[in-house]
């Protein structure tokens, strides 16, 4: 253990339990705070760790999507969520899924039962001095109003929030599945069944439903909060609103799926996707929505498959906090005006449990490096964490949006290629390039704090560093 302060980390969510995992690596004593069960959000439900409430999905396990990658590079920095996730994992495809109970379950046993990490169960309401070491703030997008205030003093902002929605969860067992069929999309005859059941619409049903959709009553959102969403977590109402076959070329897009029964393909369709490895909960995939539960309970029991369905929780809405990072924080994560601060997860601006997460490992790593005297360090652009912590730092941002990880971060290979080859390209310099540069920042620390290359699309346990 090094006698060097303690790293203070609020808020233990994806990001700080992520910091808090991170910096007791180095040996460093880390006194992790989270607010609940006294203190409630309008979204969580446990008092556990890293819970998950929109999806149970952390995306693509396949380095052919940017995603994947990141959760390579995550795992070589010995990442506490993506090896959870490996061992919670539940079938979805190309995804990396999890029971969301297990993960977040696994997780807080995990730092709870760290001799270094002290937990404190309760509501923050301002930093701690100085004096303590360096301070994580990661509230995340439910941060609660008295530290919001906090956050608006140390950073002189103004406006520090938009508003996110959740999908719907179904009982497994009020499931009509004479009426859907279990397949992912472009599976082939030979492979395994799909993991995604999929409640196929006619033209005709579709319709309706968009009709429905479209006049359905709707939580009250103010004027001036009506275009704070993430493009990527739209609700269904506002996609519908854009064009009638919005939906079908987005969530309930049937590209790639063949319906058993016709032997063609649906016109359009509602996929349900596993939440835990029993198989007995179902989230609508894509239906994140701020329809009112009645409106909600209508609409849904129209879809083919759901007409005795059991809402096991409705789809919601809740605020989000972020803060325009360009502006506030270095390409450490550490605030501009005031050092020894930190910020990680979706507070930054990073659109994800990935990404979020991933802002944690880059902050417990350099709130630990600045607590033993040392500077923090700046992630080269070519990897994935390095292009995200480039792209939310970026002072010629003038509309700053938040961001999910994708290819367009990355810088572009100086010759021509076909896309394909371009992205292999890529994930191959990111992650030679990422572990090149742990062993040089961190290796000389503690070399137990870099993994090892892995096959996540191959899925089996991994052990939980």
């Amino acid at each position: 253990m090094h006698d060097c302060g303690t790293v203070t980390v609020i808020g233990a969510g994806l990001a700080g339990s992520e910091a808090a995992h991170q910096a007791a690596k180095f040996g460093l004593r880390v006194r992790l705070y989270e607010m609940r069960p006294n203190t409630t959000t309008p979204a969580h439900q446990t008092p556990d760790f890293a819970e998950l409430v929109c999806s149970n999905s952390l995306k693509s396990a396949s380095t052919e999507n940017a995603s994947g990658i990141l959760k390579e590079e995550m795992l070589l920095l010995r990442s506490i969520t993506i090896a959870a996730a490996l061992r919670c994992r539940v079938p979805a495809g190309k995804a990396l899924a999890v029971d969301r109970a297990k993960f977040s379950g696994r997780i807080s046993r995990e730092l709870e039962g760290n001799p270094l990490i002290e937990v404190v169960r309760e509501e923050v309401s301002e930093l701690p001095p100085a004096t303590q070491g360096p301070v994580i703030i990661a509230t995340g997008p439910l941060t609660s109003p008295k530290f919001t205030e906090q956050i608006r003093e140390i950073t002189g902002s103004e406006h520090l929030y938009f508003f996110d929605s959740i999908s719907p969860i179904v009982d497994g067992e009020t499931i009509d599945y004479s009426k859907v069929f279990r397949a992912s999309r472009y599976s082939k005859g030979s492979e395994p069944e799909g993991d995604y059941l999929n409640c196929p619409l006619s033209r005709q049903q579709y319709q309706d439903f968009v009709k429905a959709l479209l006049s359905a009553e709707q939580v009250s959102v103010k004027e001036f909060e009506k275009e704070l969403y993430f493009e990527s977590c739209l609700p269904i109402e506002v996609m519908a609103s854009r064009g009638v076959d919005s939906l079908r070329y987005g969530p309930m897009r049937p590209v790639g799926l063949t319906d058993p029964k016709t032997g063609r393909r649906p016109y359009a369709v509602v996929q349900l996707r596993t939440e835990n490895t029993g198989r007995t909960m179902y989230n609508i995939v894509g239906f994140q929505t701020k329809l009112k539960y009645p409106e909600q309970r209508s609409l849904f029991k129209a879809i083919p498959g759901l007409e005795s369905a059991e809402f096991l929780r409705y789809g919601s809405i809740h605020r989000n906090t972020y803060i325009h990072s360009p502006g506030l924080l270095r390409p450490t994560l550490e605030l501009k005006k005031r050092q020894n601060v930190f910020f990680a997860g979706q507070i930054v601006g990073v659109e994800g449990y990935v990404e979020s997460a991933a802002m944690g490992i880059v902050a417990g790593r350099n709130a630990a490096l600045c607590a033993m005297g040392m500077s923090p360090v700046v992630f080269p652009p070519t990897t994935a964490i390095g292009s995200l912590l480039s792209y939310i730092t970026d002072e010629q941002i003038r509309d700053f949006q938040p961001m999910n990880i994708n290819f367009g971060l990355f810088p572009q290979p100086q010759k021509r290629m076909p896309k394909s080859e371009k992205r292999s390209y890529i994930a191959k310099k990111a992650l030679e390039r990422l572990e090149e540069f742990a062993h040089a920042a961190f290796g000389h620390i503690n070399s137990d704090g870099i993994g090892t290359k892995s096959q996540l699309s191959a899925g089996g346990e991994t052990r939980i560093p």
